[in-house]
């Protein structure tokens, strides 16, 4: 077979006994920096321009991301202009620190500190891969060859920035392919660093763990860096990021694990836009503390304007089920999801914590309306279906009427095919139980109670027919009148009756359904009061069994319903 699994060797696990971070909880939010102008696109099919790489940054900065990396300004004449466009202008606000990417090469690093001139705050971030198959067959180098190409640029970098001492300088270097490197390798190349740089003297320092290429699972990555963080020099002076990538879909999960295991910073792209499947994705992470009450410390609220800014600049669209930011994430088209939803937020009284059925955060909190959490096609339910009345038209059904309804709606659904918006639910309901014909419109209605029940005298048509009637309540009197009159044997099995709205002028809807002749007939009705609500509904149930073409004999002069 091509298909051939026994190519691959198993990645060997880190052998640890004394893991700790498994029992650890995070309690709040790493440092972000966001690699969307550097990582993100070098991953496009068409690098972003000028225009669209300012107007990324200008979004960073407004979510509240402190630390962005901006280019790789030695390596491209556009990320050079970019970073001098962002200094020369003064786009940088003073708590926002840029950084930019060089490998560990003089004359790169060199270049590199000229694109930061005259800068208030940035991160040098310096590179070199680390991992036994580059070494191996890349470089052909053995490990102190490729150790001293990092001791080399550490002492470079250091030396170069004493030449700009206005600028608050932070150095970070990354063991590139970190996960495919021996670990105690990787420390050493960490300490060598290190000893250059000195952060126990007051430099600030940032070591960055990249997951270049995903290898394992998650937790081996956490035991990766559990080990460094126990096993590297000078380990409280320095800060610990991790750069996880998506090659086995878990480059969130990694990162939070990671976290767990010591990390206090995280680098990653929105969306998770990056190279093969991608970067961690700082949105997903980022909601992911938010949903547990953690503050992100990035604001996350217009959740539109971040997706159409990047797919503005990336010219990649957002999938629609992408965690918290895609088009259908919080939508419910299943009838028992959109039951519950609809339980859950009747339930939920205002200030309570959220707890609401299939939505781990308040869609509200990311700018999106309720009315995109459910929607009805051929899979929707009754639970669904009455949401929408409820939530678009303050129409509440009661659960016989409901489950009637839903039926009427997936025949729709199954029909036409695809999604059945607001406006056709409605219109369904009003043709199938609203609508009221001429002839069995309700003109007047009399009540008077006396020892034995109640009399009823209803009007109805415009023929003006008049009804009379005796029975223990309002229904029943009318419903012996209308026997009486077209011979029709009619039974009440539910009714249902509500007000709309508060207040004295608040209109009224009722609901009924009877078993006319042996035939099951529904009707709805909208009144000023829930009297002429309810009347209306029983003549509109009895009308639409008899039907249009049946003659109505009143007593007067027959008439053609």
């Amino acid at each position: 077979m091509a298909f051939d699994h026994s190519k691959y060797i198993p990645f060997q696990p880190v052998r640890k006994t004394d893991r700790r971070w498994p029992d650890q909880v995070i309690q709040e939010a790493p440092t972000w920096c966001a690699v969307d102008l550097r990582d993100g696109n070098q991953a496009l099919v068409k690098p972003m321009t000028v225009a669209q790489k300012q107007r990324l940054f200008d979004l960073l900065v407004k979510v509240g991301f402190k630390e962005i990396e901006i280019g790789f300004p030695a390596a491209s004449q556009p990320d050079f202009d970019f970073c001098r466009k962002l200094i020369e202008e003064d786009r940088i606000p003073d708590d926002v620190r840029i950084q930019v990417l060089t490998q560990a090469r003089p004359e790169l690093i060199e270049r590199t500190y000229k694109a930061l001139e005259g800068s208030k705050r940035a991160i040098v971030h310096v590179y070199n891969s680390t991992s036994t198959v580059q070494r191996q067959q890349v470089f052909g180098m053995d490990r102190e060859g490729v150790k001293q190409i990092a001791v080399n640029g550490a002492r470079l970098v250091k030396e170069i920035a004493t030449r700009y001492p206005d600028t608050d300088w932070t150095f970070q270097y990354s063991p590139e392919s970190f996960t495919g490197t021996e670990l105690d390798y990787a420390a050493e190349v960490v300490d060598a660093v290190t000893e250059v740089w000195r952060p126990d003297l007051g430099q600030k320092v940032i070591i960055n763990l990249p997951a270049t290429v995903e290898m394992a699972t998650p937790n081996v990555f956490a035991d990766q860096i559990e080990w460094i963080c126990d096993n590297i020099r000078r380990r409280e002076h320095l800060s610990i990021s991790v750069h996880t990538h998506n090659d086995r879909g878990c480059g969130v999960a990694a990162a939070e694990l990671a976290v767990m295991a010591g990390a206090d910073r995280v680098e990653g792209t929105l969306m998770g836009n990056g190279e093969r499947t991608g970067n961690m994705d700082l949105v997903t992470m980022a909601m992911n503390l938010y949903s547990q009450g953690i503050d992100p410390t990035l604001d996350l609220s217009n959740m539109a304007e971040i997706t159409d800014v990047v797919e503005a600049c990336t010219e990649i669209a957002t999938h629609p089920r992408h965690p918290y930011a895609g088009e259908l994430v919080f939508t419910a088209f299943s009838g028992s999801h959109q039951d519950a939803i609809r339980k859950c937020l009747a339930y939920r009284s205002e200030g309570d914590p959220w707890n609401v059925a299939y939505l781990p955060i308040d869609p509200h909190d990311l700018g999106r309306r309720y009315e995109e959490v459910v929607r009805i096609n051929s899979q929707s339910g009754k639970g669904g279906v009455a949401h929408v009345l409820e939530r678009d038209y303050n129409i509440s059904l009661p659960r016989w009427l409901q489950i009637e309804f839903s039926q009427c709606v997936q025949k729709e659904a199954e029909t036409n095919g695809g999604e059945i918006d607001s406006l056709t639910i409605h219109r369904l309901f009003e043709q199938r139980y609203l609508d009221v014909h001429e002839e069995w419109r309700l003109s007047t209605y009399d009540l008077h109670r006396d020892e034995e029940g109640v009399n009823a005298t209803v009007k109805f048509g415009s023929q003006g027919i008049e009804l009379k009637g005796h029975g223990l309540g309002a229904v029943e009197a009318v419903v012996a009148a209308l026997e009486q009159t077209y011979g029709v044997s009619v039974a009440v099995e539910a009714y249902d009756e509500f007000a709309l709205g508060e207040g004295t002028s608040a209109n009224a809807m009722a609901c009924i359904r009877i078993v006319a002749d042996g035939e099951i007939r529904s009707a709805a009705a909208l009144a000023e009061d829930t009297t002429s609500a309810t009347l209306q509904a029983l003549l509109s149930a009895v009308g639409n069994h008899l039907g249009s073409s049946r003659t109505m004999a009143s007593g007067h002069e027959a008439v053609t319903a």
